[in-house]
């Protein structure tokens, strides 16, 4: 086995697994934002199908969705998506659907008195969301953030089912060919090093928000 190759091969493919970790990141953190907004507004017009997407992409399993995008949209209207694009766009919508019940419920975790107080001293809707709404927010969905965020790096994997050349494709492709599981451990150290960066990265966070109690 020639492992400079198989290292060489690893590393690039790790580029194609951080890509689709950014970008889904890059447009499903706002586009989750959103939705929770949606998913509390009092008009059914609006909550309903929010309501219907979030169950659509929590109850269905990723693959399932990842199969879908890259196989079943060019029969259904006729678009062909290319693979990493069917990739970036099933882990967006999937991922922006967790990302805005744990938006939904850091929001209606603060106690209505604070809206009454920030009423009271003159505040408008914006000031008391942004100056004394989102901050306690954001402090609290930090932990449920980051078991989402190391999830998301595992899941990664899922995108090799459309042919997606990741890390973990990279891998099993060479263990196949030459029967040797050294690449499996390879892969499983590139895992560990890519969600202890994630996890002292979260940890980092929750410190220097640590006076919002």
């Amino acid at each position: 086995m020639n492992y400079q190759v198989l290292l060489s091969q690893m590393l690039e493919s790790t580029l194609m697994t951080l890509q689709l970790f950014f970008s889904t990141i890059l447009f499903a953190l706002p586009l989750g934002f959103l939705v929770a907004f949606g998913r509390m507004s009092r008009f059914k017009v609006i909550s309903l199908p929010v309501k219907a997407y979030i169950l659509l992409m929590r109850g269905t399993p990723l693959m399932l969705q990842l199969l879908f995008f890259f196989y079943a949209l060019k029969p259904l209207t006729g678009i062909q998506l290319d693979r990493n694009v069917a990739a970036m766009l099933a882990f967006a919508l999937n991922y922006a659907a967790y990302f805005a019940e744990i938006f939904r419920g850091g929001m209606e975790s603060i106690p209505v008195g604070q809206y009454e107080a920030s009423k009271g001293l003159g505040f408008t809707r914006q000031q008391t969301f942004f100056r004394i709404v989102l901050p306690q927010v954001i402090k609290r969905v930090i932990p449920p953030m980051g078991n989402e965020f190391i999830t998301l790096v595992k899941d990664t994997s899922l995108a090799s089912v459309i042919g997606v050349v990741e890390l973990l494709k990279v891998t099993s492709d060479w263990v196949s060919t030459t029967t040797v599981m050294t690449p499996f451990i390879i892969a499983a150290v590139f895992y560990l090093v890519m969600n202890g960066i994630v996890t002292r990265c979260f940890t980092v966070a929750e410190k220097r928000l640590g006076y919002y109690r």
